[in-house]
């Protein structure tokens, strides 16, 4: 198949589009890829992309066109201009960039923004094939839970344009079974709502990791490791509350990326003279992680306490599941859940530090042999519910019978 991928972030920002789209190509599917400037999450365009674009003009295979947009910065304001640059910029050079090209299916990638619709939906309408949206965060509902916005007139605006957008694409994904009876409401029905949940986002590689370098001796300490985006949705005050209660035990926190909340963090850890307890070790790309992992002997997920996110499952979730790594998990609803039925680690509930250290104690005195059963546990639960080649199995099932169904195949180019 002939397929174009809409997303405002791609390679060398770290998704999990960029696997799938590697896998695509690996396929046999001639994939290109509508995307924008690498700025994510740091909020400034990277240094190496700027020194030379056209070695980011192609990733694994596929040709990537990117289209200019304002970095994120910081602030709200800032991030709301990201958001619509990448609209305005792909909407208007979207198509001249992709005049002429034929393409037999649209997948749109919609972590946030869901704005990245807009533009997919003008491409549609250009070229004229049919549309899969990926949808792993829910819009409005995501605004107000990381306080972007409480303006019940925002929201509802919001909440009608996300009614458009979904209502205008052929195939939404979902990658919890809990977000089906939200976007029901706003696509009207769902008919059309297929459960598609991600993967880890490990390269899985069978050779030998060695460990990260960047980490230092444990010195008998126990080891709990975050890995990804800092921002707010991840709940890191609650966090630090949880390191102050284990503060004089033999605990240490290992953060692996970066954020919107990151210089916040940094300037916490030291006011609360935590410097030697939580280690920030930065941003590190998804093929370096396994070796991160390597120091953990546990691995942290947390999202504050919000309606939505209890709806969410983490990515992390099934990249830890996948390393063999036991979870401590501070997360409500679905999420919690998959690390209960998995076996491999505690949940305790959204925002709650006390509940998350009192589980750290938990698996601290645990013997080693029970933690590598709770890990090997959450290994085979990923293998059975979050294969990777399973999914993508089912994806290109999916694209392939709304390619037959519209009769789009083969058809007319496009302008």
């Amino acid at each position: 198949m002939r397929l174009l991928v809409v997303s405002q972030y791609f390679w060398p920002e770290n998704f999990r589009i960029n696997d799938l789209v590697a896998e695509l190509v690996r396929r046999g599917h001639q994939v290109t890829v509508l995307t924008g400037e690498p700025n994510y999450p740091a909020g400034e365009i990277f240094s190496e992309y700027r020194s030379d674009k056209g070695a980011f003009a192609s990733f694994a295979g596929a040709e990537v066109i990117r289209v200019p947009l304002r970095p994120r910065h910081k602030g709200n304001f800032n991030l709301a201009l990201n958001y619509l640059s990448f609209v305005v910029s792909a909407s208007l050079w979207g198509p001249l960039k992709l005049r002429g090209r034929r393409f037999d299916a649209m997948f749109v990638y919609q972590p946030s923004p869901v704005t990245v619709g807009i533009p997919a939906m003008l491409i549609k309408a250009i070229k004229r094939v049919p549309v899969a949206m990926w949808v792993l965060d829910l819009w409005p509902q995501s605004l107000s839970a990381v306080g972007v916005t409480q303006s019940s007139v925002i929201l509802g605006l919001v909440d009608a344009l996300v009614r458009v957008i979904y209502r205008s694409v052929d195939l939404i994904l979902v990658q919890s079974r809990s977000f089906v009876a939200e976007i029901s409401r706003q696509a009207g029905g769902a008919e059309k709502i297929a459960y598609f949940p991600s993967w880890s986002d490990d390269p899985g590689s069978e050779a030998p990791v060695e460990p990260a370098t960047e980490v230092p001796a444990s010195e008998g300490r126990f080891s709990i490791m975050f890995t990804g985006n800092v921002g707010d949705a991840q709940d890191f005050p609650a966090i630090l509350d949880a390191a102050e209660l284990l503060r004089d035990e033999p605990v240490r926190w290992l953060i692996v990326g970066d954020g919107r909340r990151s210089e916040w963090l940094a300037d916490e850890i030291a006011r609360r003279n935590m410097e030697d307890r939580i280690l920030l070790l930065g941003r590190h790309p998804l093929d370096r992680m396994p070796s991160f992992l390597l120091h953990a002997d546990a691995a942290l997920v947390a999202l504050r306490q919000e309606p939505a996110f209890a709806m969410t499952i983490p990515g992390k979730v099934q990249t830890y599941l996948a390393a063999g790594k036991p979870i401590l998990a501070m997360i409500d609803g679905e999420g919690a859940e998959v690390v209960r039925m998995a076996g491999a680690g505690f949940a305790a509930p959204a925002g709650d530090a006390a509940a998350l250290a009192r589980a750290v104690r938990q698996m601290m005195a645990m013997p080693a042999e029970q933690r590598i059963s709770m890990g090997r546990s959450g290994r085979d639960f990923a293998r059975r519910e979050f294969d990777r080649d399973t999914l993508v199995d089912r994806l290109e099932s999916q694209l392939k019978q709304l390619v037959d169904s519209s009769g789009r195949r083969d058809g007319v180019a496009g302008t």
